[in-house]
């Protein structure tokens, strides 16, 4: 009998720059353990005369994840943070009681072609630290664990799992891991995982119970054993999850809570623009949505 309890296939949304394909939140399922979030960024191509810019705009209540395959992105935030993050590091901001950030093109490369590609994600804070002091980690390539068996790579971009312990700073069970396939083989997890757990495919397919899944799906399992499948030649998946919190979460916007009045707290601090500011970047903003011109 399959694992897979749910597939969720990518649905194009506009977030103002380009198209992604976003996987979560979800109708059926607003949230993979503590993931609450994500995005499948591109692939797409920026000419000379286009720029990746996410003007400054608020969180609370998450950790933003940014990993990036291809492309640069700079990061700045209200803490005084001002970092490139480049394709295999973790760009890890925890918002808690807020913060601002904004996303753009480094200026060394404004005038050039340019590919993005990544993925962009939102990892929910436990109720007990949904209103603690910001945090900002920028964990390098080099950093991240990474091991091979046979023609199978892992990588554990965060979290703990397999034996091994991501160095980002999170703040609850998780798990997040990438394996890459050279050639056709089985993966074979057990029961090595916790809690919940979902197997998005950014590229290949795999094989599970005779069933064939193929990129762009994300496939929410039972249990979080995962067992056993099979993963095709020149694959790349990602399985992530860990530990559900018992109270649910409410989004509206870029704000993540466990009640209603910390969201409109929130919203009522950006209208008023009263959050902290981005030092060299305080002029421009997003409005919240119900503010923008028609």
């Amino acid at each position: 009998m399959s694992n897979v309890k749910l597939i969720i296939e990518e649905r194009a949304v506009n977030i103002g720059e380009f198209m992604v394909g976003r996987l979560l939140p979800f109708r059926q399922k607003r949230m993979v353990g503590p993931f609450i979030y994500i995005d499948h960024m591109g692939p797409v191509k920026l000419n000379e005369r286009e720029n990746f810019d996410v003007l400054p705009h608020p969180h609370i209540g998450l950790s933003t994840l940014t990993f990036l395959f291809k492309g640069s992105i700079m990061h700045r935030d209200s803490l005084g943070n001002e970092v490139e993050i480049k394709p295999g590091a973790v760009n890890w901001m925890t918002a808690g009681k807020g913060i601002v950030h904004s996303e753009r093109t480094p200026e060394y490369l404004r005038d050039s072609e340019l590919k993005m590609h990544g993925l962009q994600i939102w990892v929910a804070l436990p109720k007990e630290k949904e209103q603690m002091e910001p945090e900002f980690s920028h964990i390098k390539k080099e950093e991240i664990p990474t091991w091979t068996e046979g023609d199978l790579q892992f990588k554990l971009i965060a979290g703990e799992a397999l034996d091994r312990k991501s160095p980002v700073p999170v703040f609850s069970k998780l798990f997040m891991i990438e394996i890459k396939s050279t050639t056709e083989q089985v993966v074979n997890i057990g029961n090595k995982l916790y809690g919940e757990s979902g197997l998005y495919i950014l590229e290949g397919s795999i094989e599970s119970d005779k069933n064939v899944y193929q990129s762009k799906q994300l496939l929410v399992a039972k249990d979080s054993s995962l067992c056993q499948f099979k993963i095709a030649a020149n694959s790349t998946i990602y399985i992530f999850g860990g530990e559900a919190f018992p109270e649910e979460r409410l989004i509206d916007w870029n704000f993540v809570a466990t009640s209603k009045e910390l969201i409109e707290q929130a919203k009522i601090k950006w209208e008023n623009q009263t959050f902290p500011k981005i030092k060299g970047d305080e002029v421009e903003y997003i409005p919240y949505p119900s503010r923008r011109k028609k």
